[in-house]
């Protein structure tokens, strides 16, 4: 439960601690003194969406901190832990601070978290239910989620088979309607990918084939200038003659050598330079080998070999030109339309595999969707016969609420079933939708009913109403007080309310009271018991604090209260 709330620069309110307890707090104050900032403050506890038009006019940013009681070793003390946040002696700081550009930050637990973790633990803390909550049940789904917790866990086991069994089902019938869709589109898609294929496989590129074409090309477009380049530098280095009868550089370097040789006993340092005359001849004998060899490799119909290396050259060019643009890319494109082309050639299994996993699906959504149905109604009846039971407590003793459910809709995320709550006002009419034939206080009554029941299945820690009374007076206003003291037996509850009748059930009271400089307004909560508190109430009934006739009124509210909550 929240134990304490605290605000500061929150709309109209300065700064605000609001004591809470376990029980029935009712919050009330004059018009325009900001008893909505309070459920607004929750809301940006819970989670909800921050504005900066909520931010007091002047301030940097507005802070809201709750303290709640939880249990220190419960789911939510282990999503506190997950966020690095800790509870202490069951103690849950959660705070939320929203500045005037738009920024907004969340602290669970003592440390900084996701605004999303504040959902997450909200929706375990809190069920809050505003003016904007009460028309929501008139729709469909409002009143298809309120039967659902009322079905509570049965419900849904099913509904988490249901849902798996239903999002399989609904993926494989889109892939099968897209490959039936597109099936003429990939078959002639399949058919210009395999032509393409085979014409890059006819020709088989090798990695690095092109640089090695055009070094190929280069040597042979130059083949006579090579050859005679190689055979001068070979007669140069070593030939039987030259053709000015000098002699070649191996006959010259081995000239050389003896003459060092002869006086080498004379001068011990001639020994490492005839050595080295002795080794330039063998790298020249070396050298000759080698280009005489060059030589013999040359190709004589050079002409005929470059030609071939065009064609080849020209053909890949082709190749890279259309299938992509270098001859990498061409490999990549005959790996990676490979794999293509067995997913295009394999749809006609994979539409058959389809069409099978989509008819066993459907029959699971189907035979589930059944389930649910099942649930629904019994749950339905029950929560029909409770609900026409508690409107006869809340001023409407001749109402009579059913639930309907039309099972004959096509499959959704939730089921087939169509859910509409009816009221039958009175004896004599027909039931009609609460959408259309509930009036606003029917409405409230309606919903705090359902909540009430809800609540034996469905317990949740704390209840939090914003005008749960709307266009309710008299004595329903006071059954709704004795309805909500009695919702408030087994979770905390919380009321906004303008109705001296529902104040006076409260075990706790807080005023939001409004103040002024003359220039600023700015309001503040205070704690009501004893005279404080008739005389509020007496505002509440009369717009006085001090009319007698009021205060005896209030008075008299709260022992009624007193005795009927004894």
């Amino acid at each position: 439960m929240i134990e304490e709330l605290g605000i500061r620069d929150l709309g109209v309110i300065a700064e605000a601690t609001l004591p809470l307890s376990a029980g029935f707090t009712a919050v009330t104050g004059e018009t325009g003194a900001g008893k909505t900032m309070v459920v607004t403050a929750l809301g940006l506890l819970l989670g909800a969406r921050a504005d900066t038009g909520a931010v007091r006019s002047g301030a940097r940013q507005a802070w809201v901190e709750g303290r709640w009681l939880v249990p220190d070793d419960g789911a939510i003390a282990e999503r506190v832990a997950e966020t690095g946040g800790e509870v202490e002696a069951g103690e849950l700081l959660l705070g939320r601070s929203v500045s005037a550009e738009g920024r907004s930050r969340a602290v669970v637990g003592g440390r900084s978290a996701p605004v999303g973790v504040l959902a997450e633990l909200g929706d375990e803390l809190v069920v809050v239910h505003g003016q904007a909550d009460q028309q929501r049940l008139r729709s469909a789904v409002a009143q298809r989620e309120a039967l659902d917790r009322f079905a509570g866990a049965p419900l849904q086991a099913v509904m988490a088979d249901y849902r798996e069994a239903f999002d399989a089902w609904r993926a494989d019938s889109a892939e099968l309607d897209r490959l039936r869709e597109a099936h003429d589109a990939r078959a002639r898609e399949a058919q210009e990918l395999r032509e393409a294929l085979d014409e890059v496989e006819a020709a088989d590129p090798r990695p690095g084939e092109d640089v090695e074409l055009a070094e190929r090309a280069d040597r042979l477009s130059n083949l006579e200038d090579l050859r005679i380049a190689a055979a001068q530098a070979r007669a140069l280095v070593s030939a039987e003659d030259l053709t000015d009868g000098a002699p070649d550089a191996i006959a010259l370097v081995d000239s050389a050598r003896r003459h060092v040789e002869r006086v080498i006993d004379h001068d011990a340092e001639l020994a490492p330079m005839a050595e080295a005359l002795r080794s330039a001849g063998f790298l020249l004998a070396d050298a000759a080998t080698e280009l005489a060899g060059y030589l013999a490799g040359l190709d004589a119909d050079g002409v005929r070999e470059l030609e071939v290396v065009q064609e080849r050259r020209a053909l890949l060019t082709s190749l890279v030109r259309r299938h992509g643009g270098t001859l990498d890319e061409v490999l990549e494109f005959r790996r990676t339309g490979g794999l293509r082309l067995i997913e295009l050639d394999g749809d006609d299994e994979r539409i058959e595999v389809l069409e099978a996993s989509v008819a066993r699906l459907a029959g699971d959504v189907d035979r589930l969707a059944g389930r649910l149905t099942e649930l629904r109604t019994d749950a339905a009846e029950h929560l029909a016969a409770a609900v026409t039971a508690e409107l006869g407590a809340l001023a409407m003793p001749d109402a009579r609420l059913s639930v309907s459910i039309d099972a004959e809709h096509e499959p959704t995320a939730h089921g087939r079933d169509q859910v509409a709550i009816l009221l039958q006002p009175h004896p004599g009419t027909e039931p009609r939708p609460v959408s259309r034939g509930a009036s606003g206080g029917e409405l409230s009554r309606v919903m705090l009913a359902i909540e009430v029941v809800i609540a034996g299945s469905d317990p949740v820690p704390t209840f939090v109403f914003d005008e749960v009374d709307a266009g309710v007076g008299g004595a329903a206003a006071i059954e709704i007080g004795r309805r909500l003291a009695r919702l408030a037996e087994r979770s905390q509850v919380i009321v906004v309310t303008h109705l001296a009748q529902v104040a006076a059930f409260a075990s706790n009271h807080l005023s939001v009271v409004k103040g002024t400089d003359g220039q600023v307004t700015s309001s503040s909560v205070r704690q009501l018991a004893g005279r404080e508190r008739e005389a509020e109430m007496a505002r509440l009934l009369s717009g006085l604090t001090d009319s007698e006739s009021g205060l005896a009124h209030a008075r008299e509210l709260l022992e009624i209260a007193s005795d009927r909550a004894a």
